[in-house]
């Protein structure tokens, strides 16, 4: 019996519809593989004659049933078939499942029996969307990474299942937005830029250069061009209504909205222009309708708001409180009377996005990430309708409250956006239901990869904890997937066997876990040690599983914090100043921020009580580096017999002591905060005494992980860390990682015996200035900050 390959090999002839770019886009590559002519033809024909391959991208429902019996019911679904004595058929309902489909053809079924497509072989996808939010190296704060092949990274969601594609980077690697010498706010406009970096209105013509606008929406057409080749739909992330240059505001008075800065990271309050006031709508209006002039197939913009410089007036998490202009509601209101109204204000402004895309694509939609919103939370709720959609984690709580516990630890405190956020329950059902009939459509997240997860390094492994999310939410019937962060590049980790997994999930949402797993583990190190490489992916399942998140900042944001490059001493301070500068000028901290000399604090926050840091210690002293240490220990021992199988294990082995260092920067840092204050609240002497014992252990444990940590960059040939092609920002380390790892290796030396100390009077530091009297060690002159 033949093969799907000797089909393939005697086909003369490839023909493709003209409605959808990827029809012709899988056509030539189809015809470069098997050496057929390519043509175009009628996209509807009922079937393929022999020596022929149709392509086809079957969109109009009523159709299918005349396609196959099974389809008439389905709500998407991919099919090849080659009937007896005829040609093949490549089919999909929707343009970016004929991609998919066509991978896996290639990749997985050329040597099945064509027999098995005979009644055609048909899968039908666990979400009907698969939308990436946050693209971390196409539009985000990775999009400097070295090596990155921008149109293999569309063919790439096109593999994987993606139905959209975030096209709006920035054309730079670090913003237009300046601020005052030492600033931090700034720094945030380099991701999810909003509407004004890219297109103009008759207010804002000429407030930015024509030719960086230009730079960044050739950037963003270029994208969307990209997506529509792999059949996939461009949208926008935008944090929004964003601050404007003050020179506009001083211009148009009467339209300056809310402050929207943070007072502890910005040196220079911006303020928004107020949504409120008709003329801003109008202006909001022309610059969607400009820009989907430029790209009409654009698809749906996502609005972030209340952070990174942007934000809704009057809304309760506004960093310097409710503020804005004078058009929302009038003083001396109540709280709920403020809410309501910054609700309806907010969803109007929506409305005004959705009308503006829609002039030019009916199918234009808006959505809105609930979480900062919890005061006006029911508000927003009620004015939903069709077109103005949601993205969440979870529709139960309101803000940031937690709907599920960490997956080990009752007592972690804070898993948001992570991996370890690893349910969606049938409680999800009826709210998704009920936002379903006013037309709403709810984007849910998961995070199987970098992001928030383990950045800086990239391809670790968590397979048991991603399919737990996606299983919940396949049965929940979530229709789009949100996955956070995008795709990691194949050529940045090519054996990832979280993304795997999620690609073979879409196509196979009844698919075995364990038999999925020792299948891709096969195919990548041999039979032989296919059971070993599944039990380290395990033993690293486990080891995040047994991760209680301890400072959850340090844990999703190490790099902002230069955890990996920075010194961890018990008095920072004692280091000179001039001496922390390599890796202070990167750091996410002002110069009154008290997190440059304290692992505890970040501007208002309390980050971790020394008791939470104790235990967090403990329990990862006791469960998460013991699954790591067993990691470590079969693979080394699978590389003695890996034969043809080298690159695959090498590749896994380096990831994991990267992992290793990674747990150990972050248990040392939370052991920081367990002995430093733990030490200024001790007691007496013996308590005092084992605080300073853990802090001598401690930083000779960071001494000898930097050297490790510096002996694998200088080593390995793996790509297991994201590294900026053109230089370090807050936000993406450079080439000179190792010299940053080799001094932080030289301050700690010498470092371990170090009496603790935090100077209580940190924030409270004036440049220039200075108090005229010394207070007393550990006696603050000026009351604490209240701590949320």
């Amino acid at each position: 019996m033949p093969s799907l390959n000797d089909i393939l090999s005697q086909a003369t002839a490839i023909r493709y519809g003209t409605r959808f770019a990827v029809e012709k886009t899988v056509a030539e590559e189809l015809g470069s593989m098997v050496g057929a002519r390519v043509m175009l033809s009628p996209s509807d024909s009922s079937e393929a004659e022999q020596g022929v391959i149709l392509i086809s991208v079957a969109n109009e429902k009523k159709k299918w049933g005349a396609l196959h019996p099974s389809l008439q019911e389905s709500e998407e679904w991919m099919m090849v078939r080659v009937k007896e004595g005829k040609g093949m058929e490549i089919r999909a309902s929707r343009p970016h499942l004929l991609y998919s489909v066509f991978s896996t053809m290639r990749e997985e079924w050329k040597t099945m029996d064509v027999a098995a497509f005979a009644q055609g072989k048909i899968l039908k996808p666990a979400f009907s969307n698969l939308r990436p939010v946050y693209d971390l190296f196409l539009t985000q704060h990775a999009r400097s990474v070295r090596n990155f092949d921008r149109p293999g990274y569309f063919r790439q969601l096109a593999r994987l299942g993606f139905s959209h594609a975030e096209v709006n980077g920035l054309a730079f690697p670090v913003p237009f937005e300046q601020g005052p010498k030492g600033e931090l706010l700034h720094r945030f406009y380099t991701y999810c830029p909003a509407l004004d970096q890219f297109v103009s209105s008759r207010l804002t013509k000429g407030f930015y250069d024509e030719d960086y606008l230009q730079a960044n929406l050739n950037y963003l057409k270029t994208n969307a061009e990209y997506a529509d080749k792999y059949g996939l739909t461009p949208g926008i992330v935008c944090f929004e209504p964003r601050s404007v240059p003050e020179e506009l505001l001083m211009r148009y008075p009467v339209l300056r909205g809310a402050r929207v800065d943070h007072p502890l990271r910005s040196f220079r309050p911006r303020f928004n222009l107020s949504i409120a006031h008709p003329v801003v709508r109008e202006h909001y209006a022309e610059m969607v309708e400009n820009l989907l002039k430029q790209v009409p197939k654009l698809g749906y913009m996502s609005v972030w708001s209340n952070d990174s410089g942007a934000g809704f007036e009057y809304t309760s998490s506004l960093y310097v409180g409710r503020n804005g202009g004078g058009y929302v509601i009038r003083e001396w209101k109540g709280d709920k009377e403020i809410a309501e109204a910054a609700a309806l204000n907010l969803v109007r402004y929506l409305r005004t996005l959705r009308d503006a895309g829609r002039k030019i694509n009916p199918s234009f939609r808006t959505l809105i990430r609930l979480e900062p919103f919890w005061a006006e939370h029911d508000y927003i709720w009620r004015e939903l309708e069709d077109g103005l959609d949601v993205e969440v984690s979870s529709l139960q709580t309101k803000g940031w409250s937690l709907s599920y516990k960490h997956p080990k630890y009752p007592e972690a405190r804070e898993i948001h956006q992570m991996a370890l956020y690893n349910h969606f329950t049938k409680e999800e059902i009826p709210l998704m239901k009920e936002l379903k009939r006013k037309g709403v459509g709810t984007d849910v997240y998961f995070t199987p990869g970098i992001i928030w997860n383990h950045e800086p390094l990239m391809g670790v492994a968590f397979p048991w904890l991603v399919y737990d999310k996606i299983k919940d939410m396949a049965d929940a019937g979530v229709e789009t997937a949100a996955l956070l962060g995008g795709a990691v590049p194949e050529s940045f980790a090519p054996y990832n066997i979280n993304q795997e997994l999620v690609r073979a999930f879409q196509q196979n949402p009844a698919l075995d876990l364990e038999s999925f797993l020792k299948e891709k583990a096969a195919s990548w190190v041999g039979a032989e040690l296919a059971g070993d490489l599944v039990r380290v992916w395990r033993h690293s399942d486990e080891a995040f599983r047994s991760f209680p998140i301890p400072i959850w900042i340090y844990a999703a944001w190490g790099v902002w914090y230069r955890l990996m490059v920075r010194p961890i001493v018990p008095n920072i301070e004692a280091i000179p100043e001039t001496d922390r500068a390599y890796y202070e000028d990167f750091l996410l901290a002002t110069s009154h921020n008290r997190t440059r000399v304290d692992f505890r604090y970040d501007v208002g926050f309390d980050l971790v009580d020394p008791a939470h840091a104790a235990f967090c210690v403990d329990v990862m002293n006791k469960d998460l580096f013991p699954e790591i240490f067993k990691a470590l220990d079969l693979l080394e021992r699978m590389k003695k017999k890996a034969g043809t199988y080298e690159a695959c294990i090498t590749d896994q082995l380096d990831r994991m002591k990267a992992l290793n260092s990674w747990y150990r920067t972050q248990r040392n840092v939370t052991q920081w905060v367990a002995s430093v204050h733990g030490y200024f609240e001790a007691k007496d002497k013996a308590e005092k005494k084992r605080h300073r014992e853990a802090l001598k252990s401690m930083v000779l444990d960071e001494i000898e992980n930097a050297k490790e940590l510096l002996a694998l960059w200088e080593t390995s040939k793996t790509n297991w860390m994201i590294v900026s092609e053109v230089g370090e920002t807050t936000f993406i380390y450079y080439s000179n990682f190792g010299d940053l790892v080799k001094r932080k290796i030289e301050l700690m030396r010498g470092r371990e015996n170090d009496e603790p100390y935090v100077d209580p009077n940190f924030q409270w530091r004036v440049p220039g200035f200075s108090f005229t009297e010394e207070p007393e060690r550990g006696v603050s002159i000026l009351p604490a900050p209240l701590h949320g």
